[in-house]
């Protein structure tokens, strides 16, 4: 079997194995935090950084949603980074923003954090930050074991079926995910242009 079959199996398999339920109950939060006039901040590092950047235009578009991304103000995280380290670039941001109960973070990340690991440490604080507001948490993520998976409201851990594509496979189904909320009928107030 070629790579190609075999990684377009591997989608298949996810695919059939996402957990709809908890696909649902983030939806009821994203219907919950719309009608609070709450604000939703996406978070995710590396490829998930551009995903969070990209999700926040559907999200805003298409849903009404008041969304916004920190990674999308390179000037700031940079300058945090550089004054404070890489690690205050979400709780400073959130922090400034006033983060409040009303509103909600989500975490698009492959293995959602590990503080022990120094891995994404800045996701970790910011879970941290937003329960400390009684803000909610949401996730989508590729690893059970994160500090997300865990420490998330609700988080959708994407199906590992192949331990070599990890990686590819959250971060495309990250993308896949946001655009099925963003089409609900429960969130989607704007049409597509195509």
């Amino acid at each position: 079997m070629s790579f190609i079959s075999e990684y377009l199996d591997e989608v298949e398999l996810i695919v059939k194995n996402l957990d709809e339920v908890k696909i649902e109950d983030i939806i009821e939060v994203l219907v919950k935090l719309k009608s609070e006039k709450g604000r939703l901040f996406i978070l995710g590092v590396g490829g998930s950084a551009g995903n969070a950047g990209h999700a926040v235009n559907d999200f805003r578009k298409l849903a009404s949603i008041d969304a916004y991304s920190p990674t999308d103000n390179i000037s700031e995280v940079t300058a945090r980074t550089n004054d404070e380290g890489f690690e205050t670039i979400f709780t400073g941001y959130l922090a400034v923003s006033n983060l409040k109960s009303e509103d909600c973070i989500l975490i698009l990340s492959v293995g959602g954090g590990d503080p022990d690991r120094n891995i994404s440490k800045n996701l970790c604080l910011a879970i941290d930050f937003a329960k400390s507001k009684n803000s909610t948490v949401i996730g989508i993520v590729g690893k059970k074991e994160g500090y997300t998976a865990m420490h998330a409201d609700i988080c959708l851990v994407i199906p590992q079926v192949n331990p070599l594509n990890i990686t590819p496979h959250s971060e495309a189904f990250q993308a896949m995910v946001w655009h099925l909320m963003v089409s609900h009928p429960k969130l989607k107030e704007n049409a597509t242009k195509w």
